[in-house]
């Protein structure tokens, strides 16, 4: 799982999150945003200056960094304005109506207009920036200019900090936009180039009355083979006529080499694999473990695939990210993806990218596609990244984009298996991400499953999960791993139970013609048309739900797994035999 950088997120305070002061009200007591897919929280933001309007993209608040002061205005820098879709309550509908749109109606319906675009195209020229580019679906315009240029666009102020043994920008004022453009600016981003992720996935030897031992020591571990065996994969279909997506960052050279050593000594087919590069290509390296897992994991379970797509940007900021996004949902070469990172939902929130990459995973799900996002490896808590003011446990933050509505959240268990390999039960993962977002409402089609009356107004995670636990992960061969030369090692973390996810979508997609749609409304309805069976003993237990197993037992730390849907492992883990019969139905 790519956590949030340590500085970054550790730099960015959110007064009221340690429940020890501040002014904002309660999450759950915020009226809804007017902007985006009208899914967040609105903000108390500070009222716009005569002349100016609103948008998501508030003040950075910094600590435990040194403020600089006034950053250069001769600074380089990229802004991408996020515009605002039309007709949400329709286009909400016809993503719980399960039929999919083509482009044509979607930019005809949904999409910004061409006068919208003309109007943030024209001001961004006078304000004297260049290179303006617009993306195919009209949701963001990206302009290249300086540090002054853009402080006076968005009448905002942008200073330089250190700390961390690094240096970044951000905005500590809003940003603004006249007010012509009221309603039609969502966002601004690129006024912080805070690195909001860095990779940090479980890697274990395993220890044997504390010794570290090589994996074929470890207790228990899975590889590809494996897992299909225990998660019922047998008699479904592989995912080969499926392509999946990998949201990825940096050179992916190595990751490559090590899909394709991992395929030969597990035995796999090679699967064909093409590069997206979306902006400028990085030498950055830190996450070879993590995009290896990915590619690994999503093609292991599915044990084929039609094409690996690695959608590789230039940084994990939130400004490349939701470029990344765009660019998928734009493409059209595949219809699922995988996220294995996310970090605090209120940075996200803070800078305005949790509204525009709502709008776009919204595009996604009503063209029928897929992002499967893993929750995090920090249980119930975002304690590591918010100045809690002394509370025990940290903030009850979940992460995002796994809190996005039009995402699949993928949480943790700790997977165990009978002597064949088949099956025998799944307690939660303690380290597992799951809760309650305090900035995004629930869509539809969880409503009825949630534990906490839905009028709360809270988006439970995570939707499903699978393995994440690191005494029972993933056998992974590799040469330079994030975390060291894997010869082999087993990896965890929920980083592993999200490719997992897509990858199993990807075998239910080609049994079905790829005709499904987008996952997390069907999931939950095969949830609410079944009951639960007989408990089974396990060891731990576990019972039949449609195509889940419930998951009876386990805490993150701040929830405990129940019958019925529950905050550390969503509906449950996908039995996918039995998913299979009944998801297209």
């Amino acid at each position: 799982m790519k956590k949030l950088a340590a500085l970054a997120v550790a730099s960015v305070l959110l007064a009221a999150c340690g429940g020890h002061g501040g002014s904002m009200p309660p999450m759950g007591s915020m009226p809804q945003s007017q902007l985006g897919t009208g899914s967040t929280k609105s903000a108390s933001i500070a009222q716009a200056p005569s002349g100016w309007a609103s948008t998501g993209t508030q003040a950075i608040p910094i600590a435990n960094a040194s403020d600089l002061g006034a950053a250069s205005a001769s600074q380089s820098i990229t802004v991408r304005v996020g515009l605002q879709l039309h007709n949400m309550q329709q286009l909400q509908s016809q993503i719980a109506s399960g039929n999919e749109l083509d482009d044509g109606t979607f930019m005809a319906t949904y999409a910004p207009t061409s006068s919208d675009v003309s109007a943030v195209t024209t001001y961004l020229q006078s304000q004297g920036f260049s290179n303006i580019t617009v993306a195919p679906n009209n949701l963001i315009v990206s302009a290249d200019g300086t540090i002054a240029q853009a402080q006076t666009a968005f009448n905002t102020s942008i200073h330089s900090f250190s700390g961390g043994g690094t240096s970044f920008i951000a905005n500590i004022a809003p940003a603004f936009v006249p007010q012509s453009l009221s309603g039609i600016v969502v966002a601004v981003l690129g006024l912080n180039n805070m690195q909001a992720f860095k990779p940090t996935p479980q890697v274990t030897s395993c220890q044997v009355f504390g010794v570290s031992t090589p994996p074929q020591e470890c207790l228990r571990f899975y590889d590809p083979a494996t897992f299909q065996k225990a998660y019922d994969a047998a008699g479904v279909p592989t995912g080969s006529t499926t392509p999946v997506a990998i949201m990825a960052e940096g050179d992916v050279t190595q990751s490559i080499s090590d899909l394709r050593l991992n395929e030969q000594k597990f035995g796999l087919p090679q699967v064909p694999v093409n590069v997206v590069q979306v902006g400028l290509a990085s030498p950055d390296t830190s996450g070879d473990g993590e995009w290896t897992l990915d590619t690994v994991y999503s093609s292991g379970i599915a044990q084929n695939l039609k094409a690996l797509y690695i959608y590789d940007t230039t940084s994990l900021t939130d400004s490349d990210i939701a470029n990344e996004y765009n660019s998928w949902v734009t493409q059209h070469k595949t219809k699922i993806g995988n996220s294995s990172f996310g970090g605090c939902e209120f940075f996200p929130f803070l800078d305005g990218s949790m509204l525009l990459d709502d709008e776009i995973l919204a595009q996604g799900a009503a063209l029928g596609m897929t992002m499967f996002v893993s929750t995090g490896d920090n249980g119930g808590y975002c304690n590591n990244f918010v100045n809690t003011n002394g509370a025990p446990g940290g903030a009850p933050f979940t992460e995002y984009p796994a809190s996005s509505p039009y995402a699949v959240a993928v949480g943790g268990t700790d997977l165990f298996s009978n002597a064949d390999g088949s099956y025998k039960g799944e307690n939660s993962w303690e380290a597992g991400g799951g809760g309650l977002s305090q900035f995004e409402s629930p869509p539809y089609w969880e409503q009825q499953v949630q534990p906490v009356n839905k009028a709360a107004g809270f988006r439970g995670l995570p939707d499903i999960a699978m393995d994440a636990s690191i005494e029972t992960g993933a056998e992974t061969w590799g040469g330079q791993a994030a975390n060291g030369a894997c010869t082999p090692c087993v990896t965890g973390g929920t980083s592993l139970a999200s490719p997992l996810a897509a990858g199993s979508w990807a075998r239910f997609e080609s049994a079905h013609g790829n005709r499904l749609g987008f996952a997390a409304a069907l999931l939950y309805r095969d949830f609410e048309q079944h009951s639960a069976g007989a408990t089974l003993t396990g060891p731990p237990p576990t019972a039949p739900y449609g195509g889940f197993h419930d998951i009876l037992t386990g805490t993150n730390g701040l929830y405990t797994a129940a019958p019925g849907y529950d905050y550390t492992t969503g509906l449950g883990s996908l039995d996918l035999a039995v998913m299979n019969s009944q998801i297209g139905k």
